[in-house]
């Protein structure tokens, strides 16, 4: 067989061996196979025109899913640790202590596991489309349009796992068999936006979009997509490291099965007790240093704590993109956890985390953002940074302190350069 050195070997001797596979089954056996309902499903996923469309369909259909079951249980839990504030502050009579406990630690706890029903669901979807044996098909499909982005299929559901939370994407980069295209998909990884950002999307858009609230949600999903694979593509071009040529995605298809209720409650477990181990360390410190920060001196203003004299002191490298002090604070705490941007606005209004209309309302009211610089902001929490617990998985997973330190500087510079377009191209267009 004469390979040229432009052609992919691997894929050209899987082609050969399946070819003669074919022609040995052909000898062997008699007669027209019968045709499977497995090759029934086949014929429609790996539709060339309709594999996509089908994805997407399900995709959609599994974040209302996602979002529709599990909001009954985060009101609950919204106000179960409401209540229990609310208890502590009449039973408490030291005000430090009950100021300590309610609004630090109760609402610290509470404000985070809001989001436990969500990400649980959503990775109990995402078992079921696994364990029937689609995701793999959806991988193919999405080969060829990731192939021209300097991705292959196996990229896919990582980067698929990042809408949930970018730790167990980063980890799901283990399935990728090249060193190169396993660390170009990690450090891209964090583009994807996590469903930690959400909220600080959500709390922005309704308090100064209006109508466009919605819109402006939907929009940092698609410039999260547009971003990680432009990111890809460049760094493939540009950084040495990634300039091998990318490894052919030869994937055998698992058949298809219907999915056990233990197996997939084990694997929506093993994937959301990462974010329920975050929760209790990380975000937790997090909301309790915010706290300290927030009212310290004691019996000081909130403009006289050293809360304000940090954002102070940030407030002038922010200020190009329309942001005070309260905004960069909040992005601060942002790289322990996104979850506590929320938290922090709340802190400066006396709201828990769970208040997030009345959130929404104060930073209406007193002017934190027009609607260009609330839509910056959103654009600044999806790229600056991953939170600290996904870059200590980076650096687990890549074992390298230069990638890194390049997956944090790199997203900071283009979080500050988006930013400052955003703002520049809406000022320019005459919005305020």
């Amino acid at each position: 067989m004469d390979i040229s050195l432009s052609e992919d070997y691997e894929v050209l001797l899987a082609e050969r061996r399946y070819e003669v596979i074919s022609e040995i089954v052909k000898r062997v056996l008699r007669g027209r196979r019968e045709v499977t309902f497995s090759d029934l499903l086949d014929k429609v996923f790996l539709d060339k025109y309709l594999g996509i469309p089908i994805f997407l369909t399900l995709w959609w259909a599994l974040f209302r899913f996602t979002y529709d079951v599990s909001a009954p249980l985060s009101d609950l839990i919204d106000l179960l640790f409401s209540r229990l504030g609310e208890l502590v502050r009449t039973w408490v009579v030291d005000e430090i202590l009950s100021s300590f406990i309610a609004d630090g630690l109760i609402a610290g706890i509470g404000g985070v596991l809001v989001f436990l029903p969500p990400i649980f669901f959503l990775f109990f979807g995402l078992a079921i489309l696994e364990d029937s044996g689609y995701l793999a098909r959806a991988a193919f499909v999405f080969d060829k349009l990731l192939s021209k982005f300097g991705l292959q299929g196996r990229s896919f559901i990582p980067l698929l796992l990042g809408f949930g939370c970018n730790i167990p994407a980063c980890m799901a980069c283990r399935t990728i068999d090249t060193e190169e295209d396993r660390i170009l998909t990690i450090i891209v990884n964090p583009l994807i936006t996590c469903s930690a950002r959400l909220p600080v999307y959500v709390l922005i858009g309704s308090a100064v979009l209006g109508t466009y609230a919605a819109a402006g949600v939907y929009s940092m999903y698609l410039l999260s997509i547009s971003l990680a694979i432009l990111m890809a593509l460049l760094f493939r071009h540009t950084i040495p490291y990634f300039k091998a040529r990318r490894a052919a995605f030869i994937l055998e298809f698992p058949l298809y099965a219907i999915p056990t209720l233990r197996t997939t409650l084990i694997h929506m477990w093993e994937r959301g007790i990462l974010f329920l181990k975050k929760a209790g360390t990380v975000i937790l410190l997090g909301v309790i240093v915010v706290w300290f920060l927030s009212n310290f001196p004691w019996g000081a203003s909130m403009e006289e704590s050293y809360l304000a004299v940090l954002g102070k002191t940030l407030e002038p490298i922010f200020r190009p993109l329309g942001f005070d002090w309260r905004a960069c604070v909040a992005l601060f705490f942002g790289f322990l956890a996104k979850e506590i941007v929320v938290a922090t606005f709340g802190t400066f209004f006396g709201l828990g985390e769970e208040e997030e209309e009345a959130i929404a309302e104060v930073i209406r009211e007193q002017n934190i953002f027009t609607p260009l610089t609330g839509y910056t902001f959103m654009v600044f929490t999806l790229i600056y940074m991953p939170c600290v617990a996904t870059i200590g998985v980076i650096y687990r997973e890549t074992n390298s302190v230069k990638w890194t330190i390049f997956a944090v500087i790199y997203g900071l510079i283009l979080a500050y350069i988006m930013s400052l377009l955003v703002i520049t191209v809406g000022h320019l267009l005459g919005f305020s």
